[in-house]
């Protein structure tokens, strides 16, 4: 059994938005419906655990209602931090789960395609992490605007969601992350902390995250080509 675990429990304060970026209109249908309805329809998820803001659980039941997302098993609200959200989705999991998917809401780019590759990458080695490869220029800065210098970008690589992992392997990674009393951004950050190989599923950058509002015209151009 396969089980996503979709993040949108953040607060949205880059939005400069009084909405909840995840229930903000993109097209015909909120920011969260276009992550909902990708996962509804990849063959290869089985349930679907929604975590939210305390204050948006009802508005997200109505969402999923809405849209005919009948792989939704909970609504779940979510922590202070990521990872206390996604911890709080695991503990709702079906026990028959064996490989869990992460993803985060305000990504509405995600297609069914990817979710079954980094699904695959998971079987076969641990996790699977979406992910693209750098070409701009990075410089690295100490401190204000003055550059320090700059990155080898032929080694770098931007991780996006979803990143799926076999069940044990992120609870362990999880484990380890509350017994060192550390704060990770992402959940492959936890596999990486307990010396596990962390292994990514090359995709295009259109997979973007909505972060300002000036994002959200271009996940727009993207679902429509889509």
């Amino acid at each position: 059994m396969n089980t996503v675990i979709l993040v949108a429990a953040g607060k949205s304060e880059r939005m400069g938005s009084n909405t909840d970026k995840a229930f903000l209109s993109l097209g015909p249908r909120p920011v969260i419906a276009w992550s909902l309805l990708a996962f509804e329809q990849c063959p290869v998820i089985d349930h679907i655990i929604l975590v939210v803001r305390k204050d948006q659980m009802l508005a997200a039941k109505s969402v999923a209602q809405m849209f005919g997302i009948s792989k939704l098993r909970h609504v779940v609200a979510g922590g202070a931090r990521r990872q206390d959200s996604v911890q709080n989705g695991m503990k709702e999991m079906d026990p028959e789960t064996r490989v869990v998917v992460v993803h985060d809401g305000a990504r509405p780019c995600v297609t069914p395609e990817l979710i079954d590759e980094t699904i695959k990458m998971a079987k076969r080695n641990g996790c699977g992490i979406a992910s693209s490869r750098v070409w701009d220029t990075i410089k690295y800065v100490e401190r204000g605007s003055t550059v320090d210098h700059t990155v080898d970008r032929t080694k770098l690589w931007a991780v996006q969601t979803p990143q799926a992992f076999k069940v044990e392997l992120l609870q362990r990674a999880y484990k380890a992350v509350e017994e060192q009393k550390v704060t990770v951004t992402d959940e492959a950050s936890a596999v990486e902390l307990i010396g596990e190989p962390v292994r990514l599923v090359e995709w295009p950058r259109h997979n973007i995250k909505i972060t300002t509002a000036e994002d959200l015209p271009i996940a727009a151009a993207v679902l429509k080509i889509n």
